[in-house]
């Protein structure tokens, strides 16, 4: 029985921390908020979407509040405490990579659209889409600065003027 105590403590030191990808700390929170925000408009469309008699729109109703309970897991496991893996589920969302979340949530966003394309379902899994998005845009890294960006402009435009030049004086 103390092996089992030896076994979680091995787990815990030989699992790798949270990698670190060049998110500000607002950025973060901004992807987190977005996250939170799309759960709940993917649970209040999809109530509203099982709301009916057609099987498309109860299958993708059911499946949005699917998708809002998977958001407010990884997102924001302290809205999930009654659920005893939330955090290990949120820990293991944590060191996914952010395109690994782009993929997961815009692909998540567009199943129930996919199944029952309304106005609920395009609306209420808008939010959860541009959750996404915001991670994939966080995967693509900070913007070059203007100096390197400006030297290559100006590069460019040299090697224009020069094969203009070249050009007009073959022509002479």
């Amino acid at each position: 029985m103390s092996s089992l105590g030896g076994e979680t403590s091995s787990s815990d030191a030989s699992s790798p921390p949270p990698q670190d990808d060049g998110m500000m700390w607002w950025y973060r929170w901004l992807c987190r908020l977005a996250g939170v925000m799309g759960g709940i408009s993917c649970a209040i469309s999809g109530l509203f979407n099982c709301i009916t008699i057609h099987p498309l729109n109860i299958a993708a109703g059911v499946w949005m509040m699917l998708n809002a309970f998977i958001l407010f897991l990884c997102e924001a496991p302290f809205c999930c405490q009654f659920i005893e893996f939330a955090n290990t589920i949120a820990d293991k969302a944590d060191r996914l990579r952010s395109w690994q979340k782009a993929v997961f949530y815009c692909g998540m966003a567009v199943f129930p659209i996919v199944i029952s394309l309304t106005l609920t379902t395009l609306l209420g899994n808008a939010i959860a889409f541009c959750t996404g998005v915001l991670y994939g845009l966080s995967a693509l890294g900070k913007k070059g600065d203007a100096i390197s960006y400006a030297r290559i402009q100006q590069q460019k435009q040299q090697a224009d003027e020069e094969k203009l030049t070249g050009t007009l004086e073959g022509e002479l």
